[in-house]
């Protein structure tokens, strides 16, 4: 029997930001993540010449020399993956999902996907580019399963006892297309103490491309907080 999710709760969480609306830095760091997204894309089906390429070696160095001269460690209390937004107890914070590798806008890994809520079905928009090439034209099946494993992850946050992936199976059922639209689906299947599952769909317009199967324990996130304590340092970041 499908469960309901908390829709107040994921539409409080996934909800789109309004660029306009962001903080300055916050923004940039969007504009950043663009960037490196369409140099990523463009470098990985280029025919440019090994000059060109020696060049663009040269400047890409004086970015990595700039961006080594500031100080590090993440800026932010939030989470990277949709399955641990249960350490945030009130609304998410400044940039809550901004480095993660699937959805962040200011991570030029992820696509990025988008989240929406449908009444008790959690759905994701995406494209993938040419970085995420498996088959010739399609999208690598790990890249997918990493897809539903956000996707299903974000679906069992919203049960009121959030875990982490215990199991993910996908069964592949057509090829993935890249440069194309595609809508990940999924819902909340059963709770049962520490057990949560979750299942999901991906299509391609009206074609069934994969489906998925997860199951999630509930886990102690207090150690997932300090797990993040021990990683921002005590004043939130390390030279």
């Amino acid at each position: 029997m499908q469960l309901k999710i908390d829709s107040e709760r994921a539409r409080t969480f996934f909800a789109k930001d309004n660029r306009e609306e962001l903080d300055p830095q916050r923004r940039a760091s969007w504009d950043v993540g663009d960037l490196m997204r369409k140099i990523i894309d463009r470098l990985v089906d280029t025919r440019a010449t090994a000059t060109d390429l020696d060049l663009i070696a040269e400047q890409l160095q004086s970015v990595a020399d700039r961006l080594g001269r500031f100080k590090h460690g993440r800026r932010y209390l939030g989470y990277s993956e949709a399955s641990t937004v249960a350490i945030s107890e009130h609304s998410p914070p400044l940039g809550h999902a901004d480095f993660s590798p699937m959805l962040g806008r200011a991570n030029p890994l992820a696509p990025p996907m988008e989240f929406t809520i449908e009444g008790s079905v959690l759905c994701s928009t995406v494209t993938f580019g040419h970085a995420y090439e498996g088959p010739p034209g399609h999208v690598h099946g790990g890249i997918v399963a990493a897809a539903f494993d956000e996707l299903l992850g974000a679906t069992q946050a919203m049960s009121g006892a959030p875990g982490m992936t215990g199991r993910l199976v996908i069964n592949y059922r057509a090829p993935t297309p890249l440069h194309e639209p595609l809508r990940f689906e999924s819902t909340l299947d059963s709770v049962d103490g520490r057990k949560i599952t979750a299942s999901g769909r991906l299509y391609s317009d009206d074609v069934l491309c994969a489906e998925a199967e997860g199951l999630f324990i509930t886990v102690d996130f207090a150690k997932l907080a300090n797990m993040r304590d021990q990683r921002d340092g005590t004043d939130g970041g390390t030279n």
